[in-house]
């Protein structure tokens, strides 16, 4: 990767703290693997560098939380990569929501999908068993691992570039919150825009195959529930309410009645932030100040509804969750999953 960078004249860096260290570079991009997201994004609001996280944010609550702190306390412009929130169809979708065009949201479900490119993955993340393997030249495989726990080499997480093969990280809980995560924090992110839960999230968390429900399910507050219906078609969020529907996914967006779509805000409903461009979005707020359209905290409040989710299946039972103090009511099993230990000598801060 560093050969290949250097060749077509860009400086490439085995360690990122490197690149944050340069006083030329006013904002940085985070690509890496999700259990690198909380170091590297601290790291870089530390040294004043505004930023670009893909989703989903953090690896866990705790470690979102600590990367909140870090943004507001340097005061960094820190967009999160949950790119459907500058999509037409989907601020649409909220808005018609969000103005009970449908009138009051009963129900909303979603389907995330079985696969990422042309591999499949899990819905959950598992533990990683893989055997030892020869390591790539190339690879600096501590360095990879950075944060996460040790474990020799395998070609399944970072294939060989030659290889082209697809890496499947995301299939484990060391590096990853499977589909959940990854999918889960574009469409969750849109449940949680519609419902106006941007600075809280669901109170109630149900696994499938529960007793009382047979999907994973979310309960707020406001009486809503929102279920992941695994035989939903395409990547759907569809939001039901006494009035009406409304169906949005990347390619379409419908409702019943169809005269639903005409409908637009007007002066004295919600207005919801428009974004055209989550990119233009970012540098437009890094000159402005302003917060871009997916601000840390609202990156944090979707990928933690998908954290709880995980911990409940892990469990097999219902959990109460209190969204103001981001932790489960009166279960301490449950809140020791809310955090993860840093491999030495990484850590958050």
């Amino acid at each position: 990767v560093n050969e290949y960078y250097s060749q077509q004249d860009c400086a490439s860096y085995g360690d990122f703290r490197e690149l944050l260290n340069r006083d030329d570079i006013d904002a940085v991009v985070i690509a890496a693997t999700e259990h690198w997201h909380g170091v590297i994004s601290i790291e870089a609001c530390k040294r004043g560098k505004d930023v670009y996280c893909e989703k989903p944010l953090a690896l866990s609550v705790c470690e979102g939380r600590e990367i909140v702190k870090a943004a507001r306390k340097y005061g960094r412009v820190f967009q999160v990569g949950t790119q459907q929130r500058s999509d037409y169809k989907f601020r649409h979708a909220c808005e018609i929501v969000r103005n009970e065009f449908i009138g009051p949201v009963k129900n909303v479900r979603l389907f995330l999908g079985k696969t990422m490119g042309t591999s499949s993955f899990p819905i959950y993340p598992v533990d990683c068993d893989l055997p030892g393997e020869p390591e790539p030249e190339y690879l600096d495989w501590n360095m990879w691992l950075g944060p996460a726990p040790w474990r020799p080499y395998n070609s399944r997480l970072a294939p060989p570039i030659e290889d082209k093969a697809w890496p499947h990280w995301r299939d484990y809980d060391d590096y990853s919150g499977g589909l959940m995560t990854d999918w889960g924090a574009h469409h969750f992110d849109i449940v949680q825009w519609a419902l106006g839960m941007d600075e809280s999230g669901p109170v109630e968390v149900f696994p499938e195959n529960d007793k009382d429900v047979k999907m994973l399910t979310y309960k707020y507050a406001n009486g809503v529930t929102v279920v992941r219906d695994d035989d939903m078609p395409s990547r759907i969020v569809e939001f039901t309410g006494t009035e009406g529907i409304v169906e949005v996914s990347r390619e379409f967006i419908k409702t019943r009645p169809e005269s639903l779509l005409r409908r637009r805000p007007g002066p004295n409903d919600i207005q919801i932030y428009k974004s055209n461009s989550h990119y233009i979005n970012w540098l437009n707020c890094i000159r402005t100040r302003n917060k871009p359209v997916s601000d840390v905290e609202t990156g944090l409040r979707s990928v933690t509804v998908c954290h709880i989710g995980i911990i409940a299946k892990k469990l097999g039972r219902p959990l109460k969750w209190d969204p103001a103090a981001e932790h489960f009511i009166n279960d301490d099993e449950a809140n020791k999953y809310l955090n993860r230990a840093l491999r030495s000598p990484w850590k958050l801060g």
